[in-house]
């Protein structure tokens, strides 16, 4: 089955959770179904769900006998247990010959590479694919298919795909995100329980409030999306260029998905067959009448706004087939004597007698944190690329004053998570003109890697590259990276194996408040569109902060020179404790986050981690005599087993 409009193919790309769902959607009017395995894939919460190796096979055979294409998903992180399977899981795949896998981690090209596999690869969404770059990247290794970024618009695929000739899938309908592509964190610092993995707990889909300037707003569900909707818009979608429309439901009932199927094939027939004469609306009043949520058109035309976020049932975090709710508000862990304790017997497992000295890195927000960390002798200094307001982005003039007093430390040039041409070209402008001594740039996804190369500048990979594996570094090292940032997601007994797998030195984030969010929505918005309910002032940071509240606590939003939001833990991150395990395990780099301190906060918690790192037999001694800035202390992933 095949649909072309202008000689130019386009597919329908239909979801199914299980084989009998697959049985009946294969019948429906699209063009290709994807599903998933019994491993390695985004949908493992729920029983029952997912296809068994015999039936992936059966699938494959009867979907091509009719004439449609299959793509299954491989689209979770692997921890190192997980590239063992993989390899033979793919080979697996490779055997019985999917028209493509959708996949995540960047583990699976070194993997297909060495097994000399040809089954084709398309990137998933959440390879957060959104900047020439990065595809220019990714077709070096193969990838003959992007899924665009959720906050991707259409006329920006439309360049893209000028540009690169790339294959592009669009999500059209279904449930979507607030948050960009495996930049969500939160659930794995909450439950243990990773988004990227396939575990996502939606606490994005909790009743929060805002606050701000001491006030409080009614926002009900104010982080979730409603669901995505594109119906209306067949002919746009066309001309900007998509080839594949995607439906999401993978986890929705099979009378549920043959309606909207076959709803969304009579559109683009009937619109294929009369363009100019095509009506965009009809039978759109049953899509609306059967919606699980609301509906929005995303980031297809533009910022949706407030408009973005949904209110009805869905909107509250409940399971489609239950309506039970996929958890309820909870406090990030404190750290508790009996954690401390099981985590450092759990190390002494894995102990190295020749364990080297650690260097401590700070990441700053302006030219004051970046003077102190000088004066306190940081080894390794990183100028934030996304930089929280107040504070403005590092002017040239800055950056050399740094430089010229630097001393011993190292200074880095930091880059946004979300890097558009016009980042590219001011970055590029500034290195290739480089008459400052920088000592490298800290990057933040794979295009950077690839377009920065040439320059021969250490690379020190970011928090949003999120390794998991060492066959993922040993892909990015490939592309010039230097250092490799090991995931905040990562367990004890994972983030071990990946610091002694690593071909690289690792570096650990040991304090701070990392970014568990991070979102083109602005919620700040909420404050400028509604009237206030209440008044009350911020408990841990100044009331010009927005902060989500729920009755568990309150997690500071700090919003960047772009306009975008990075909601970051209520509790600080703090490693403390397990300094001179992490060293005795081989971790060599050790992070700081220090954008959201005070100066004189962050000189104090940079003499206290120097302290630690020139004497780590003293850590759990210093540990004990801290107080936190904020709501507590948390050990992050490393409080669960």
């Amino acid at each position: 089955m095949a649909r072309y409009f202008n000689e130019k193919e386009i597919e329908l790309l239909a979801p199914a959770g299980t084989f009998e769902i697959f049985q009946t959607i294969v019948e429906a009017n699209c063009d290709a179904i994807y599903f998933g395995g019994p491993v390695l894939n985004m949908r493992l919460m729920r029983k029952g769900y997912n296809l068994t190796h015999e039936e992936l096979e059966q699938a494959i055979q009867i979907a091509h006998d009719r004439g449609k294409r299959v793509y299954i998903t491989v689209n979770n992180l692997f921890d190192e247990a997980d590239v063992e399977e993989a390899k033979t899981y793919l080979r697996f795949l490779d055997s019985i010959r999917p028209d493509g896998l959708i996949v995540q981690d960047m583990a699976i090209f070194p993997l297909i590479q060495e097994q000399k596999l040809t089954v084709p690869l398309h990137s998933s969404v959440m390879m957060n694919v959104h900047n020439l770059e990065m595809i220019e990247a990714l077709k070096t290794l193969g990838v003959t298919r992007v899924v665009a970024s959720r906050e991707m618009d259409l006329q920006t695929a439309k360049q893209l795909q000028a540009l690169t000739n790339m294959e592009f899938e669009y999500f059209v309908h279904g449930d979507m995100c607030t948050v960009h592509g495996a930049n969500c964190l939160y659930s794995s610092m909450l439950f243990g329980n990773s988004s990227n993995r396939g575990r996502c707990m939606k606490p994005c889909r909790w009743d929060y409030r805002v606050k701000k300037d001491g006030y409080v707003y009614p926002t009900e569900y104010p982080l979730a999306a409603k669901d995505m909707y594109m119906y209306e818009h067949i002919p746009e979608l066309i001309e900007s260029g998509i080839t594949s429309f995607k439906i999401e439901g993978r986890m929705r009932d099979k009378e549920f998905l043959v309606t909207l199927i076959n709803s969304y094939g009579d559109a683009i027939d009937r619109y294929i067959d009369d363009p100019i004469g095509f009506d965009r609306c009809k039978d759109k009043q049953s899509l609306f009448e059967n919606r699980k949520r609301d509906f929005s058109t995303g980031y297809a035309f533009g910022k949706p706004g407030l408009d973005y976020i949904n209110r009805r049932y869905e909107g509250t975090g409940k399971f489609y087939s239950t309506g039970k709710v996929f958890s309820t508000t909870t406090e990030e862990r404190e750290i508790r004597e009996q954690r401390i304790d099981a985590l450092q017997e759990a190390f002494k497992a894995y102990h190295n007698p020749a364990k080297a000295k650690g260097e401590l890195c700070v990441r700053v927000n302006n030219q004051e944190q970046a003077e102190i960390a000088i004066a306190e002798g940081v080894e390794h200094i990183y100028l934030a690329g996304d930089v929280f307001l107040p504070d403005l982005p590092f002017t040239k003039n800055q950056i050399k004053q740094l430089v010229a007093k630097k001393g011993t430390s190292k200074i880095y040039l930091g880059m946004p998570r979300m890097m558009f041409g016009l980042q590219f070209d001011q970055y590029n402008q500034f290195v290739a003109n480089l008459d400052v001594e920088l000592d490298g740039l800290v990057v933040t996804n794979i295009g950077a890697m690839h377009k920065f190369k040439p320059y021969g500048l250490p690379m020190v990979s970011d928090l949003s590259l999120n390794l998991y594996n060492h066959k993922a570094v040993e892909l990015y090292q490939q592309f010039g990276m230097t250092r490799a940032f090991a995931s905040v997601e990562l367990k004890q007994k994972n983030l071990v194996e990946f610091v002694q797998q690593s071909p690289l030195p690792t570096e650990v984030l040991v304090h701070g408040s990392p970014v568990v969010m991070y979102l083109e929505h602005d919620l700040y918005e909420n404050t400028r569109e509604m009237e206030p309910i209440a008044e009350e002032d911020n408990k841990y940071v100044d009331n010009k902060y927005l902060v989500l509240l729920t009755d568990k606590g309150e997690n500071p939003v700090y919003c960047d020179q772009f306009g975008r939001n990075h909601l970051t833990t209520a509790k600080e991150l703090c490693l403390l404790p397990v300094i001179n395990d992490l060293l005795a395990v081989g971790v060599s780099h050790f992070r700081i986050e220090g954008a959201t301190y005070t100066t004189e906060q962050l000189r104090t918690i940079i003499r206290l981690y120097q302290e630690a790192l020139q004497h780590p037999e003293r850590s759990m001694e210093l540990y004990e005599k801290t107080t936190p800035i904020y709501a507590g202390y948390t050990l992050g992933t490393l409080s669960f087993d």
